[in-house]
């Protein structure tokens, strides 16, 4: 699926109120583009507006704008909609335009339009994703962008699948090929709710199906925690295979990934969550807390990296899902009911997250903040897939476990052209190469990411035969990955390019070390 990843910083040395935009991830080598832009004091004081009508907490300013010292909205807020629509509608559509005529200026447009249009060609939904680097910015309801009235905002797109993401990253373990949803629900301190009550709710909503191809949606088992102590929850991870967290309870933000209150005076925080819910294999967490989605702030300014969603993804957790603020009860039920199933049809997790941000619009309306309070977070390089269908999980079998096809032992290598170079045999599923030792081909060069490029082999059947197939995926920091081609030395930028046997490649700098592919026939092996 075709993804555009767009990151927005705020320059330093240029004046406090002054960002750069700029594309990290495009589907095309050209789409890699960037602008400079200032946050108004015109979109600051809308924000302003925003937050007082529609927050349940206290609003963190953005200190790099100066407020304007008056309440009106800019004279062009009531020519966009018409004035008899109520005010709560015209404020959140206002500022949805707003932040999207922001963002997708000048060449950020251009590339979201040329990207858009290759994903349609593709017959499938381009992924965006929004990377907010300044820490200021992150409390923005950016799920509301919409480009013009009467257009769905950016998050309820029938051709987006929009979430948020960040580049500092651990990078992802090997994710299994799990066939069922399989849920730990942890309730944890709620003076305002009947805990075993709510878990017969919670597990009634994520167990229950109501798609009308029940043959086709997936099973989903559900454990429940009624306020474990931080081992009892370790345990329980450690014991079974789980690939969702689910918690429901008191949170509230703090500068490590803001803290959960599991029991009375028992907390965890999100750095500690983040270590059992990487080493078990966690898929997704999902989280019915306040603040989940929101930093921690210290005299009204924002910390850098300190939202539980910002810490959990940055630890290598491939999904995070947390409310931007408080929702009620029946807000947060009507949203799980229509997620879990949208799971359990084995729709991504963007999508699912879509589908049930469109219910809660439909059931509790537009100018009301419900539909914009999920906020999705996903690791770049996860694919949103939570669960694999039968067929899907059938190609994870043996190869002898498929009757009638032949599965010739073919053999390929990366192997260096330097002298004394060494030679890696490519694993059959994902070979990952990188600067560091978690890779499975460790290129120790200065200009090598820590995670540069993966190798993957498909096996394409064909009549008896399974053919295997070989692709290069560059994800290195700055496109350093190079093949050799009829017009010499080629830059692959982040693009998945198809190899054949003696492809010359290099990885970091275009003077370093060549690397030769190789695919050893097994029928001249044998003569």
């Amino acid at each position: 699926m075709s993804c555009l990843n767009v990151a927005i910083s705020r320059l330093v040395n240029t004046g406090t109120d002054n960002f750069a935009i700029w594309v990290v991830k495009s589907p095309y080598p050209s789409g890699y583009v960037l602008c400079d832009c200032v946050f108004s004091p015109e979109l600051s004081q809308v924000w302003q507006e925003w937050q007082q009508m529609f927050a349940g907490h206290s609003p963190l300013d953005i200190a790099s704008v100066t407020n304007s010292g008056t309440n009106q909205l800019p004279t062009d807020f009531n020519q966009i909609v018409q004035t008899s629509s109520p005010y709560s509608s015209r404020l959140m559509q206002y500022l949805g335009i707003s932040l999207w005529r922001w963002v997708f200026d000048g060449p950020i447009l251009g590339s979201l339009e040329r990207s858009r249009g290759i994903a349609m060609g593709q017959n499938k939904r381009l992924r965006l994703r929004l990377e907010i680097r300044d820490p200021d910015l992150i409390a923005l309801p950016w799920e509301i962008m919409q480009r013009e009235p009467g257009q769905s905002a950016i998050s309820l797109s029938q051709d987006i699948l929009f979430s948020r993401t960040t580049s500092e990253v651990e990078p992802l373990t090997n994710l299994r090929a799990d066939l069922a949803l399989n849920v730990l629900l942890v309730l944890g301190l709620d003076d305002n709710l009947e805990l075993e009550k709510e878990a017969a709710i919670l597990e009634k909503i994520l167990s229950e199906c109501n798609s009308k191809n029940q043959n086709t949606v997936a099973a989903c088992m559900v454990k429940t925690l009624l306020q474990p102590t931080p081992q009892q929850l370790i345990q329980e991870l450690e014991t079974r295979t789980y690939n969702v967290f689910f918690y429901a309870g008191h949170g509230m933000p703090a500068a490590d990934g803001g803290l959960l209150f599991l029991g009375e005076n028992i907390t965890l925080n999100g750095i500690e969550l983040a270590q059992v819910l990487t080493r078990t294999g966690v898929k997704l967490g999902v989280f019915n807390a306040c603040w989940g989605a929101q930093p921690a702030a210290i005299n009204q300014q924002a910390i850098p990296a300190s939202s539980l969603a910002e810490v959990l993804i940055r630890h290598g957790v491939p999904a995070v899902l947390a409310m931007r603020d408080e929702i009620a009860d029946q807000e947060s039920h009507s949203f799980i009911q229509v997620f879990a199933e949208a799971l359990r049809s084995h729709k991504p997790i963007d999508e699912a997250v879509a589908t049930a941000r469109q219910e809660l619009l439909t059931i509790y309306k537009f100018n009301q903040p419900a539909w914009t309070l999920p906020v999705l977070y996903l690791h770049p390089d996860f694919n949103g897939d939570l669960i694999k269908t039968v067929d899907e999980g059938i190609t994870e079998l043996p190869d002898t476990a498929i009757s009638g096809i032949i599965f010739p032992t073919t053999k390929a290598c990366l192997r260096s052209l330097s002298p004394d170079g060494k030679s890696w045999l490519l694993r059959s599923g994902v070979t990952r190469i990188g600067r560091t030792k978690d890779n499975d081909i460790v290129i120790p060069e200065l200009y090598v990411s820590k995670r540069h490029a993966e190798i993957l082999c498909r096996n394409i059947v064909n009549g008896s035969e399974s053919v295997p197939s070989y692709y290069l995926q560059d994800f290195s920091t700055y496109g350093t990955t190079w093949c050799l081609g009829a017009n010499g030395w080629q830059q692959v930028l982040r693009e998945e390019v198809p190899l054949s046997s003696g492809m010359k490649l290099k990885f970091g700098s275009a003077k370093g070390e060549t690397w030769e592919f190789v695919i050893e026939d097994p029928l001249t092996d044998n003569i």
